[in-house]
């Protein structure tokens, strides 16, 4: 098994790149998010891939971190997601708001990659809910200190509830509310002004 490829950097495609390692070159492919933060040609990566075998082909997959790749295996293990469709997937939503938007339910923030649809898309929250537990992450997208988010959890979803009906997507509130520290003083209307301010810098 190829736990990652380090080399150079022969061609750079929206879909997949060529990397030079010990005189071979590798064709790997991989997002269109990943393709734009490769360094230029002949500068030197290490890319962590995954080995798809098929009957008449092995295919590589590739990406800049190990998170990248953890994903794009959790994501093969939900009953009618190939690698195409795994890789779809993360070409549009990246590790951290899509592990958001299988905690919150958000189907369609899931199914606008291409190829999947909405009743895909709710099996990859069934399967995966229990698998992507999040206790607490910054507007940035880091994990934060999850002793931050014990105290008033209920304002919070009361919070995220308001947002979603104000018609925010459910992945969008959770990512506005998280980072929210709640004091014992502060009540729904207080928190959901907080995470409207949240909205307003994304």
């Amino acid at each position: 098994m190829l736990s990652y490829i380090k080399g150079k950097i022969i061609a750079i495609g929206e879909d997949a790149l060529v990397l030079e390692a010990n005189q071979i070159g590798y064709q790997i492919r991989i997002t269109g998010q990943t393709a734009s933060l490769l360094p230029g040609i002949g500068q030197e990566v290490q890319i962590y891939t995954y080995l798809y075998v098929k009957e008449d082909a092995l295919v590589l997959y590739g990406f800049l971190s190990t998170d990248d790749l953890s994903v794009f295996q959790l994501l093969l293990t939900v009953n009618g997601i190939g690698p195409k469709g795994a890789l779809s997937i993360l070409n549009v939503i990246a590790p951290n708001p899509l592990r958001l938007a299988i905690m919150a339910g958000d189907a369609k923030a899931i199914a606008k990659a291409p190829g999947i649809g909405n009743k895909t898309a709710q099996r990859i929250i069934l399967d995966l809910k229990d698998k992507c537990k999040i206790e607490g992450m910054s507007d940035d997208g880091e994990f934060m200190d999850t002793a931050a988010f014990n105290p008033g959890a209920g304002v919070k979803e009361e919070a995220m509830e308001a947002l979603v009906a104000l018609g925010y997507s459910a992945s969008d509130a959770a990512l506005a509310v998280n980072p929210i520290v709640v004091t014992e003083a502060m009540d729904t209307e207080t928190v959901l002004k907080k995470a409207l301010k949240n909205l307003s810098l994304m």
